[in-house]
């Protein structure tokens, strides 16, 4: 039996859950959200009991990888509506800076041209000053998504550590030439 996949996810107040033609949905304050599930388990919603149990047929391989995977999802969707998901990143480097224009993320990373990139619908995305981007959503998926393309533009070199990074991430920085000696 999978640890994860056994335990069952609870139902906080003011979050509704669903299950209707193998689609799990879950609608809270800040939104709803949907999942297709795997024919190979079961999804059971007790809104008496206030949790969402996952359980599976057979314990061949594909059974038992998907059942602690669906639970998974089941537990971020709930805690996206209630709570929502935030990346936090922070972009090092002189003269590197990032502003939010329409829908538009633009960044200046040390590239010849301004880089341009489009925020999706469903995340929110702010620039508290030039040096910080902040990505909010719902969608535990999306916001790790959209934060590693952006992170991926100009990830953060080892010798002076320019470039965008994770907050409160750790880079590990080399040695230059003149260490040598």
């Amino acid at each position: 039996m999978s640890r994860i996949g056994k335990n069952p996810v609870p139902i906080p107040k003011g979050v509704k859950a669903s299950v209707s033609d193998g689609v799990l949905v879950v609608e809270g304050p800040l939104g709803a959200l949907q999942q297709p599930l795997h024919p190979a388990v079961k999804v059971a919603v007790d809104q008496a009991a206030g949790q969402i149990v996952v359980t599976r047929d057979d314990d061949n391989r594909v059974s038992r990888a998907i059942h602690g995977l669906t639970r998974a999802l089941a537990a971020n969707m709930v805690e996206g509506v209630t709570k929502g998901y935030e990346k936090k990143l922070e972009i090092v480097g002189v003269g590197y800076l990032a502003a939010i224009q329409k829908n538009v993320l633009q960044l200046r990373v040390g590239f010849a041209n301004e880089l341009q990139v489009p925020i999706p619908g469903n995340l929110t995305v702010t620039c508290p000053d030039q040096t910080h981007v902040s990505v909010k959503g719902i969608d535990k998926q999306a916001v790790g998504q959209f934060a590693a393309e952006v992170r991926a533009l100009r990830k953060p070199e080892p010798y002076k550590g320019k470039g965008i990074r994770y907050e409160n991430e750790h880079v590990r920085r080399k040695a230059g030439k003149a260490v040598t000696k």
